[in-house]
């Protein structure tokens, strides 16, 4: 099978979650017998901040880890849709241009290629509809999204029946625990600061009770402003700067634990949706502690993958516990890395994918407007 995806960038995973799933999800496609193509725009925004964060050099980890993915870039929609000429099955992330959105369209409906997706990993439907609306999916054979809380959101717009949940993965050939253990020491945690999303909850959850607890902590991830820079400061936190998504399995081996702080969207609007991040720790086999939010699909088992805090004050009990006590490490790690073997691998998703595009073999007429739940 023939499988093009068009995504903001593949190269790049410079605030660009994305992209980490993307790559696992593509490179076992590829294992698989498929041949994938990956097509980009020039000048993605992501690519741009990477490469005047670190230069050049800030794309060599993503190419030795994974030398056999590659991407195309194009200037015009048009360029780009003429690409995807003969594909079996054509994807297209919901980052991309509406142009290229709709042009994509109008080539199914014109029987250019085969089934056609529309893939959605963000929270925009609910946090920016009128953004949503300028995208014209009338040509598209389904969407892809997700977590169920956003599948119920495109089911309202008349997508019933033809809306998958498609969770995001570990890459666990890249994420896994390291080979040979060493001394680890600290807390871990990889995130961007983002829109103030979450500022309030990475002071409650991570800064304040990882100093309470004595734990050095550092800190990865881009768009960090001035005053986030100087809470870092005042809870004597170490900021590294951005890091490559493909070094990140390295820095958890140093670490002796991480936290998840969700971004509010995904605790109140959008439940059930953790972050990329989480899928990538327990796959590593580094014990999680988790501010609250509901996994309403049940992707794991809280209390036993990792822990919950309801608020700062237990979050700080569960770091002095994690700090002090190796056999809850031991507990937690074995048995968050199992979840994720057993269900969580991008090797899943890659085979949820084709079922997906077989069960789309007979093509259904899509809604041709995107309207405000």
């Amino acid at each position: 099978m023939r499988i093009v995806y068009f995504t903001h960038s593949l190269a790049s995973c410079w605030n660009h979650g994305n992209a980490h799933f993307l790559r696992g999800v593509l490179r076992e496609l590829i294992a698989e017998g498929h041949a994938v193509d990956a097509y980009e725009p020039e000048r993605a925004w992501s690519l741009e901040n990477l490469l005047r964060d670190r230069g050049p050099a800030g794309l060599d980890a993503y190419r030795a880890a994974y030398p056999e993915l590659s991407s195309q870039t194009y200037r015009q929609g048009e360029e780009a849709v003429e690409r995807a000429e003969g594909a079996d099955l054509v994807i297209a992330h919901e980052w991309n241009a509406p142009d290229l959105i709709a042009g994509l369209g109008r080539a199914r409906k014109s029987g250019r290629f085969g089934t056609l997706l529309f893939h959605d990993t963000h929270h925009r439907a609910v946090s920016a509809p009128e953004e949503m609306a300028a995208f014209d999916l009338s040509g598209y054979d389904g969407v892809l999204a997700f977590g169920e809380a956003l599948a119920r959101v495109y089911r309202a717009q008349g997508w019933d029946g033809r809306t998958f949940v498609w969770h995001e993965a570990a890459d666990t050939r890249l994420f896994r625990p390291p080979v040979v253990e060493t001394e680890r020491a600290g807390l871990l945690w990889i995130g961007n600061w983002g829109d103030g999303e979450r500022t309030r909850e990475l002071e409650t959850f991570l800064f304040r009770p990882a100093q309470s607890a004595g734990l050095p902590l550092d800190v990865y991830g881009v768009r960090y402003p001035d005053d986030a820079l100087a809470t870092l400061a005042r809870h004597s936190a170490r900021y590294h700067g951005w890091a490559p998504n493909a070094v990140a399995p390295s820095l958890f081996a140093r670490a002796i634990a991480t936290v998840h702080v969700p971004r509010r969207f995904y605790v109140e609007a959008l439940p059930g949706i953790p972050t990329i991040r989480v899928f990538e720790a327990l796959a590593c086999g580094i014990p999680l502690a988790s501010a609250p939010w509901e996994d309403a699909e049940g992707l794991f088992t809280p209390g036993e993958d990792y822990l919950v805090a309801r608020d700062g004050a237990e979050m700080e009990r569960h770091l002095r516990a994690l700090a002090h006590d190796p056999d809850l490490r031991q507990v937690l790690a074995a048995r968050g890395l199992a979840t994720i073997r057993a269900r969580h691998t991008c090797r899943h998703r890659a085979d949820e994918l084709l079922a997906i595009a077989a069960s789309l073999a007979l093509p259904v007429a899509a809604p041709r407007t995107w309207r405000r739940a």
